[in-house]
C-alpha cells in the first residue's frame, strides 16, 4: 500500500489499524478544545512522527494516522481529513484552513477492476492503491481545498481558497482553481510590515 501498489484495503492489519485511528479521532473530536493535556496524548498516539507546537481545531479524520509526518507549528482549522493510505508529509510551519482534504488514495479508471468483490467467506473487498502528498514548509492552505495523490506543494505557496490541486505546485507560488493553477510567485513587493519587530520562528 505504502509504495502505491494495488492492495486489498480489507486485509486484518489494515483494517484494525484505521479502526484504531478512527477511534482516536472520535475521541479527540469529543474533547473541549480547553482539554489540551487530553488532545496532545490523542495525537501523540494518533500521529506518532510530528513536531512540536501544533495546533488542530478538529474535528479531525485521519485514515490511519501513523502514514502521515508533521513538522512543527502546524495549525489546521475545522474538518481536516486525511487519508493517508500512501505517506503524507507536511513541513514546519503550514497553516490549514477549514475543510481541507488530503487524498493519497486511488482507485482504478475501469469499473470491471474498481468495483467490489466478494471473498469465499462472503465478505467484500475492492483493490485500491495510492500516491503520497507532500506540502513544504510555511504553505498556507486556504478554506475547502482538496490536494490529490502524488502531488508536492512546494515550500512557501499559497493555495486559494476551494482548489482543487492535482499536479506539483512550485515554491513561493499562488495557486487557484479546479484545476488549480500557478497565477504568480510570491515576491517581496508583497511584504507587510508587522507592528512589532520579533522575528518568526
Amino acid at each position: 500500500m505504502l509504495s502505491g501498489r494495488l492492495y486489498d484495503a480489507s486485509d486484518p492489519e489494515l483494517a484494525g489499524l484505521r479502526v484504531k485511528a478512527h477511534e482516536l479521532c472520535r475521541r479527540f473530536n469529543a474533547s473541549g478544545e480547553e482539554d489540551r493535556d487530553l488532545r496532545e496524548d490523542l495525537l501523540g498516539q494518533l500521529i506518532p512522527d510530528r513536531g512540536q507546537d501544533s495546533d488542530f481545531m478538529g474535528p479531525i479524520y485521519f485514515d490511519y494516522g501513523v502514514f502521515t509526518t508533521l513538522g512543527s507549528r502546524i495549525f489546521a482549522n475545522f474538518n481536516f481529513t486525511v487519508l493517508d493510505t500512501c505517506p503524507v508529509v507536511i513541513g514546519d510551519d503550514v497553516m490549514i484552513g477549514p475543510n481541507v482534504t488530503l487524498a493519497t488514495p486511488l482507485h482504478p479508471m475501469r469499473w470491471q477492476e474498481r468495483n467490489l468483490r466478494r471473498k469465499p467467506d462472503g465478505s467484500l473487498y475492492d483493490w485500491e492503491y495510492g500516491a503520497p502528498i507532500t506540502i513544504g514548509a510555511n504553505c498556507w492552505i486556504a478554506s475547502n481545498v482538496v490536494i490529490c495523490g502524488g502531488v508536492t506543494v512546494g515550500e512557501g505557496s499559497v493555495i486559494g481558497a476551494g482548489s482543487v490541486v492535482t499536479h506539483d505546485i512550485p515554491e513561493n507560488s499562488l495557486a487557484v482553481g479546479n484545476p488549480c493553477m500557478v497565477l504568480r510567485t510570491i515576491t517581496e513587493a508583497e511584504r507587510m510590515d508587522l507592528p512589532e519587530p520579533c522575528r518568526p520562528l
